[in-house]
C-alpha cells in the first residue's frame, strides 16, 4: 500500500494480508490462520568430548517453525558444566592436590593417583618439596572438534601428622638431630618476586 503525503510517497506493508495478497476469510482455530502452532518436544542431544561451560550446540531445523510457510530456524543449546569435586580444569589441563606423607616425599614412592580414565600410578621422586608439581601427559580432558589430550598436574603437599605416639616422637627427634637445618632467613630471589607479583 502507497501513501502519499505531500511531495513524499511511502509504501507500507498491507496491514490486512500482511503482504502475503489474500486473506483467509476462515482461518483454522488451532493455528488462526499462520499455518503453524506452538508444539514441545524433545530431542537426543549429543554432547562431544572436550566442551567447556557455555559451550553452544546448534540443531539445524529444531526452531521454530517459519512464518508464512518459511523454513523453521535453528535450535542452540547452551551448556553449564558442573564442577568436579577432585578436579580443577584450565583449557585441556586438569589440575589436583594429592597428599603425601614426610617418608614418602623424603624417600620417594609411587602413589595411585585418580583421572578420568581410572587410577594411574605416579613415581613421587625422593626429596619432593611439598608444593611440587608433577606432570602426567596425556589425562587431562580431550581438545574439542580435535585429536590428542591436556595433561594432568598433580600438586603434591606433605602431610604433617597432628597426632605422634611416643616412639614416632622419639624417631622424629632422632631424625631431627641428624637433618637439623639452621633456620637463616633467606634471601627471596627475583623469580621468586615476579611469581608474586604475577601470581
Amino acid at each position: 500500500m502507497r501513501y502519499q503525503q505531500g511531495f513524499f510517497s511511502v509504501a507500507r506493508t498491507c496491514p490486512t494480508c500482511q503482504g502475503a495478497g489474500s486473506v483467509i476469510t476462515d482461518p483454522c482455530a488451532k493455528c488462526k490462520g499462520e499455518g503453524r502452532i506452538l508444539r514441545q518436544r524433545s530431542v537426543d542431544a549429543k554432547v562431544p568430548a572436550g566442551v567447556e561451560d557455555g559451550t553452544r550446540i546448534r540443531f539445524t531445523g529444531l526452531g521454530e517453525a517459519g512464518t508464512h510457510g518459511g523454513p523453521p530456524g535453528d535450535l542452540y543449546v547452551v551448556l553449564h558444566v558442573k564442577e568436579h569435586p577432585f578436579f580443577e580444569r584450565e583449557g585441556n589441563d586438569l589440575h589436583c592436590v594429592i597428599p603425601v606423607s614426610y617418608a614418602q616425599a623424603a624417600l620417594g614412592d609411587e602413589i595411585s593417583v585418580p583421572t578420568l580414565e581410572g587410577e594411574h600410578t605416579l613415581k613421587v621422586p625422593d626429596g619432593t618439596q611439598s608444593g611440587s608439581t608433577l606432570r602426567i601427559r596425556g589425562k587431562g580432558v580431550p581438545v574439542l572438534n580435535g585429536h590428542g589430550k591436556g595433561d594432568l598436574y598433580v600438586e603434591v603437599r606433605v602431610q604433617t601428622p597432628t597426632k605422634l605416639n611416643k616412639r614416632q616422637r622419639e624417631l622424629l627427634q632422632e631424625l631431627d638431630g641428624l637433618t637439623r637445618v639452621e633456620n637463616k632467613p633467606q634471601r627471596r630471589t627475583l623469580l621468586g618476586k615476579v611469581k608474586d607479583i604475577f601470581g
